[in-house]
């Protein structure tokens, strides 16, 4: 594993944050917010750690996955009221507050797309 700047996965990463911000903003539907800002936050994770790390991208794509269900599951178990941070709003955004299979569907679609994506750059 190997530390650089890659500006390709820099800009995407910009790009879907600011889409992230949008959605957060902008949209309270019952599909766009809950689950399209679901799929699209582990795409941006991705690019985030391929922004600054050269490894296999197989590898850092199902760690995105693994974070995105463990902190899915820490919802389960009520992490934020645990950790005594649910009166801070910015916690109850970021690690959320309620466990769905469907955000867990929702992050899976988002790394075998990014799994397809690559795949289909590298060819």
């Amino acid at each position: 594993m190997q530390l650089r700047l890659d500006s390709k996965y820099i800009e995407l990463a910009i790009m879907l944050l600011l889409t992230e911000v949008f959605i957060a903003l902008y949209v309270n539907d019952l599909i766009v917010r809950p689950y399209v800002g679901d799929y699209l936050v582990v795409i941006l994770l991705y690019c985030l750690v391929k922004s600054v790390l050269v490894a296999n991208k197989t590898v850092i794509a199902l760690s995105v996955l693994i974070f995105a269900c463990l902190l899915e599951t820490l919802q389960y178990f009520r992490i934020v009221e645990v950790l005594g941070l649910s009166h801070y709003p910015l916690a109850n955004i970021i690690i959320g507050t309620s466990f769905s299979w469907l955000d867990i569907l929702a992050y899976t679609l988002g790394i075998i797309t990014v799994l397809i994506v690559e795949r289909r750059i590298m060819r």
